[in-house]
């Protein structure tokens, strides 16, 4: 299975040029939860700091200004430590 890929403190006007503001915007607060994913999904953090492990692997943390892409099939642990807005869009 593929690993989280993460772009860490990208530019803005990279992913303005790509169009991910248009995207839906996902909000959570402090928490920790289990998630599947079932399609690929690419997000960029706008806000928060997340730790996401995925199962029998290791923990990632992530936040603010990151791009990240978590491949469908995965099964995982977020624990949302500072709460989270982010972009997204599944493929």
């Amino acid at each position: 299975m593929n690993q989280i890929k993460i772009e860490r403190q990208i530019a803005r006007e990279t992913v303005d040029a790509e169009g991910v503001f248009a995207w839906p915007v996902w909000e959570k607060e402090a928490s920790t939860f289990p998630w599947v994913y079932d399609a690929n999904e690419a997000c960029y953090f706008l806000d928060g700091e997340v730790v996401v492990t995925p199962d029998g692997g290791e923990p990632v943390q992530m936040g603010k200004g990151d791009r990240v892409i978590f491949p469908a099939g995965m099964s995982c642990r977020w624990e949302v430590r500072k709460a989270v807005r982010k972009h997204y869009r599944f493929d």
